[in-house]
Formats: structure tokens, sequence, C-alpha cells
């Protein structure tokens, strides 16, 4: 059994249906969404986890402040503004689709 828990945002697991559990090749693909409100207290547990973790992989001891690299993948998924414009891609789409 494999858990994607990041399934309703485009999955993080190859064969994860959004919202659905699936068999593929013998495993159990879960990709239900809504962890907030079907695990409250492990869901908060595991968002306070990964907004530590990046903070640490982002932090600038020497300097004590963070360093945002928007060429880096991860800062390019997390940031959805800068200097009054949209630079997050998926945003933009979205915002362009729906105009």
């Amino acid at each position: 059994v494999i858990v994607d828990m990041a399934a309703e945002t485009g999955g993080n697991v190859e064969g994860s249906v959004p919202g659905q559990t699936v068999t593929v090749g013998g495993v159990t693909i879960v990709g239900d969404g809504n962890w907030a409100a079907a695990v409250p207290r492990d869901a908060s547990q595991m968002y306070a986890s990964n907004l530590g973790a990046m903070i640490e992989e982002f932090w600038d001891k020497e300097a004590r402040r963070m360093t945002i690299d928007f060429a880096d993948d991860i800062i390019k998924g997390c940031v959805i503004t800068h200097d009054g414009r949209i630079v997050n891609e998926t945003i933009a789409k979205l915002r362009t689709a729906g105009e």
C-alpha cells in the first residue's frame, strides 16, 4: 500500500489518481485528498514538519536569513507572487485560462 498525500496537487507516485484508491500491478495506491479533514492532528504535524524542513533547506546560517533562489524547483513550486507579480507557472496558467 502506498499513500500519495500529494495526489490532489499532481502527485508524487506514478499511477495515483486524485480522490481515488487504485490498484496498479498488485500495489494499492491511495490518492484520497482531504487529509486535513480526515486526520487533522497528523496533517498539522506533517505540515509543520514540511515547513521546518523547507526553512532548514533554505536557511543561510551565516546571514541568518532565508535564501530564496527562484531557479530552485522547490521555490518555483512554493512561491506564488513576488514583487507584485505572479511567478508560479501553474497559478499563472490558471489565471490566464480564466480570463
